[in-house]
């Protein structure tokens, strides 16, 4: 299952020793509507911000799948998904990635209902 879903050992082992990304604010909710897509995590984001966000998560589960549940997510979440390829045993790799961005990018710039 996702290779023990991100080499567990290893990203326990590595979550210690990286520091943690601070993501960006969110706009404020007063926005237009079509703003909302274009607030959307990114793959550059935390992974926490990509599971907190409904449509993101839904990504990252497609790609991921079991993420949102792994038990160590509270050492990777975060990471970004760049953050972590390195540590994942081979579990998350640069194609994988590059495929939830391009998924991400289709969302935001999808117009908004």
């Amino acid at each position: 299952m996702l290779k023990a879903i991100l080499a567990t050992a290893a990203l326990v082992a590595a979550a210690t020793t990286a520091s943690a990304q601070t993501a960006p604010a969110a706009p404020p909710a007063d926005h237009a509507a079509h703003a909302d897509h274009a607030a959307l995590p990114t793959v550059n984001s935390s992974i926490k911000d990509l599971l907190e966000n409904p449509t993101t998560a839904a990504v990252l589960e497609k790609h991921l799948p079991g993420v949102s549940q792994h038990p160590a997510r509270p050492q990777f979440q975060d990471m970004t998904l760049e953050q972590v390829v390195p540590i994942s045993g081979g579990a998350l790799t640069q194609t994988i990635v590059d495929a939830i961005d391009a998924d991400l990018k289709a969302l935001a710039a999808q117009p908004a209902h």
